[in-house]
């Protein structure tokens, strides 16, 4: 029988932190072949932010059709100049609903917020989380609290340097 498995994946934290060390954008595709092998993917949801731009919808639907759930949240611009855009209790509610119903929970983020969450689920519900990130840029605490954590490296990058956001 094949492990069920639950992706999340914090779309923003990946986007920009493959951006920064790799100036090269996160290969969905390879990933997906990657973890899903061997494995029955039970839920998969990508979370991202919306700005209503063409180039942003033609990758959520690729997304769509590797098989990911899309789930978007206006971008909001504050009168500051500031951006808001967060997920995290988002990801955090499905991640507590995913984990009764999985063996493994897989999230894709180096936001150390996360670490309380990946904790409490291992001791919760005794199953592995598996972290991907990228190394360099998550967080000491998140990587500690994985199962095991799995670093975004060549392997997972697009080959150019893409367009996904």
């Amino acid at each position: 029988m094949l492990n069920r498995v639950a992706i999340l994946v914090d779309v923003q934290n990946i986007y920009y932190t493959t951006r920064q060390v790799y100036g090269r954008n996160f290969d969905y595709n390879a990933f997906w072949t990657q973890v899903a092998h061997d494995r029955q993917v039970s839920r998969a949801i990508a979370y991202a932010i919306d700005r209503g731009d063409e180039k942003q919808r033609q990758f959520q639907n690729i997304l769509r059709a590797i098989g990911f759930e899309v789930k978007l949240k206006p971008y909001i611009q504050r009168a500051d100049g500031s951006a808001k855009g967060d997920w995290d209790v988002g990801i955090t509610i499905d991640a507590l609903e995913c984990a009764p119903e999985v063996d493994v929970l897989v999230l894709v983020s180096g936001d150390g917020d996360f670490d309380m969450l990946v904790e409490r689920i291992r001791a919760k519900y005794g199953i592995a989380v598996e972290v991907y990130g990228v190394a360099d840029l998550a967080a000491l605490s998140l990587k500690r609290a994985a199962s095991r954590f799995f670093p975004i490296d060549q392997a997972l990058l697009m080959k150019n340097g893409g367009g996904n956001t």
